[in-house]
């Protein structure tokens, strides 16, 4: 395991519900970047959680009647079991009411307020209580919240305000030096020129407390009113969690920070690429190597969110599909940094194609094979020279590490397996094409046989290990059918890949179909 941090965070998520698709399409797409980074031998550190203070939650809590503490309780269990139903490695799960965090966040403030980037003041403006966040009058629009559409309402609060507005050209400096690096702060592209945009319009200093609810982490100084505004708080998550402000955790806090990825959606890219590095470069710290912005996944054209009611949950999918088919439609089939639209039609179609035909029935002919010609033993890896159709896969496999590094380094996902499933529709032709059938028919051809169904369950074996980040069970239940260990141990992945790894005299064992067929009407 190598000594260097690769540090992955997604959005901690409010609990003012259960997880939907949505949360779980950003934290399956972490999952899938953390589990491959492991592969490659990183110290992969990867941080999901909840966001239970703020307004919204109060109010959910008062609407249930129980104390905030007592809803985030009855939520956060859901969260957990929704991430541990859909495989997700996640290494920490942070709860903004833990005092790991509140510590944390006081120190920061503390730090802050010490430095002279805050000072008291008067705020009156529109408020949207359901995505807790600030509007000017001119983003207000006949009392509509201009992200949900949900009325917003007009507060007066004595606040204590952070003086963004002073770091507008150094975020912009940020900006324009890790373009100019190769590096970008902000992806994809088009998140980027949104956000410069809207720090050249000009930034306006930020009201970082909250005096009309209690439900929040008080500041450390002040008259003792005032407690965190809940977005501030989230986004000090992804250092506290990790030691900020924990002197016995120190050495790491330096090893683990900045983070390598920030995952977040669109709708909070300000928060995230504006707000959150001024903060860091107040406090003196690094900013993180990249915040990536993925789309929204949309149904008959519109976004999927709780507030528009169209949300669903996972777990009715997974019921149907099972856990990585799941995980692979979602990957497959909307492009990371997109808007995508998704249908239960499109997930019966890719599970059929591609998981059914194409890999579970690759896996199924070929360990039945497997087992009637050489009683289920992998047989010994062929001695002749290779033919045209050997090389041809045997070349297939070994640029696959390469694609698939580049295809990950790039978040693309979708192009990522379909590196891998170059490899799984060759296996494919190349048994259709040299038809083991016949070739056992004859004394004379069964050394060919012998060549034919080991490359054939070498490409397998390949196949398994760059589908493991995006289908971790079936990929480690097909190497183990195949004689193997723990697919998940593999920390060399370009090494575990290469041609010929698949010893002589495994034991093959034939075992269920992988994914067997849907019916529509079923």
């Amino acid at each position: 395991m190598s000594d260097r941090s690769f540090y992955l965070t997604t959005p901690i998520y409010y609990v003012n519900s259960v997880p939907h698709l949505g949360t779980a399409y950003t934290t399956v797409a972490a999952d899938a970047l953390a589990r491959y980074r492991r592969m490659t031998g990183a110290d992969v550190h990867f941080l999901t959680g909840l966001d239970e203070h703020g307004q919204k939650v109060a109010q959910a809590a008062e609407e249930a009647g129980m104390s905030p503490q007592e809803w985030c309780d009855s939520i956060a269990p859901k969260f957990v079991e929704a991430w541990e139903m859909l495989s997700v490695t996640n290494d920490d799960f942070i709860r903004t009411t833990e005092e790991r965090h509140k510590r944390g966040v006081q120190a920061f403030w503390q730090a802050l307020h010490d430095a002279g980037h805050l000072y008291q003041g008067h705020y009156e403006g529109w408020y949207c209580v359901p995505c807790e966040t600030y509007y000017t009058e001119e983003q207000v629009m006949e009392h509509e919240c201009p992200s949900c559409g949900r009325d917003v309402e007009f507060i007066r609060e004595d606040n204590w305000f952070f003086k963004l507005s002073a770091f507008e050209q150094q975020l912009l400096d940020l900006y324009e030096s890790r373009e100019a690096e190769g590096r970008p702060f902000i992806r994809p592209e088009t998140r980027r020129n949104e956000v410069l945009s809207f720090v050249k319009g000009g930034l306006k200093d930020l009201s970082i407390s909250r005096t009309t609810f209690t439900w929040g982490v008080p500041l450390p100084f002040g008259d003792g009113r005032h407690v965190t505004y809940v977005w501030i708080d989230a986004l000090l998550n992804y250092i506290t969690a990790i030691g900020y402000g924990d002197p016995d955790r120190a050495e790491e806090f330096a090893r683990r920070w900045p983070a390598q990825y920030h995952f977040v959606g669109k709708d909070i890219i300000r928060f995230h690429c504006v707000i959150w590095p001024a903060m860091l470069m107040a406090a003196g710290l690094e900013v993180p190597e990249c915040v990536y912005a993925h789309g929204f996944l949309l149904t008959k054209g519109e976004k999927m969110s709780k507030s528009k009611g169209n949300a669903q949950t996972p777990a009715s999918l997974v019921e149907r599909f099972g856990v990585d088919a799941y995980r692979y439609y979602f990957l497959r089939d909307v492009r990371f940094g997109e808007d995508g639209s998704i249908s239960m039609e499109a997930m019966v179609q890719r599970y059929n194609g591609d998981l059914a035909n194409d890999w579970g029935n690759l896996c199924s002919r070929l360990f039945n094979m497997t087992e009637k010609y050489f009683d289920g033993v992998v047989p010994a890896p062929p001695a002749d020279a290779p033919t045209a159709a050997d090389e041809t896969m045997r070349a297939i496999a070994a640029a696959l590490p390469g694609r698939y590094e580049e295809a990950m380094a790039a978040l693309d996902y979708g192009t990522a397996l379909e590196a891998a499933w170059e490899l799984i529709k060759d296996a494919n032709r190349y048994i259709e094409n040299e038809a083991p059938w016949n070739l056992a028919k004859a004394e004379e051809t069964r050394p060919r046989l012998a060549a034919v169904l080991y490359n054939a369950l070498e490409a397998v074996r390949i196949a398994a290990l760059f589908c493991a980040p995006v289908m971790p069970l079936t990929s480690a239940e097909v190497w183990r059918r195949i004689g193997l260990g723990d697919i998940h141990a593999v920390t060399d992945v370009a090494s575990a890949a290469t041609w010929g790894g698949l010893p002589e005299g495994a034991r093959v064992e034939k075992g269920e179909p992988l994914f067997p067929r849907i019916y529509e009407d079923a």
